[in-house]
């Protein structure tokens, strides 16, 4: 996920309902085999799935995954930004504590 080529492929399929590699890479800067080797990051990962249609694969979102992936990195995000508050604090209160220690003299 945090590859752009990898989410810009999420947002392709997720807008297109399905596509094949060579039909993603025209939409891409990078070759076809390229978006075939992050597409199968991708599987791998259970975002995406291909199945074979004919001679082509055909590649889709896999939703319940994205809705899954989304929830974790809420989680997470909400953790990151408890930690950044309670270090804030404790650097302000430290600010604090230096300044009454060491208060300005008088003009």
């Amino acid at each position: 996920m945090a590859d752009p080529t990898r989410r810009r492929l999420l947002d392709l399929l997720a807008a297109q309902g399905e596509a094949t590699a060579t039909t993603l890479a025209e939409r891409l800067p990078v070759s076809r085999q390229a978006v075939v080797k992050h597409l199968a990051v991708l599987d791998a990962a259970g975002l995406v799935s291909g199945g074979r249609v004919g001679r082509e694969v055909r590649y889709a979102v896999r939703p319940a995954a994205l809705d899954t992936t989304a929830r974790w990195m809420a989680s997470l995000a909400a953790d990151w930004d408890r930690r950044l508050a309670h270090i804030k604090r404790v650097a302000e209160a430290a600010e604090a504590a230096e300044r009454d220690a060491h208060p300005a003299p008088p003009d």
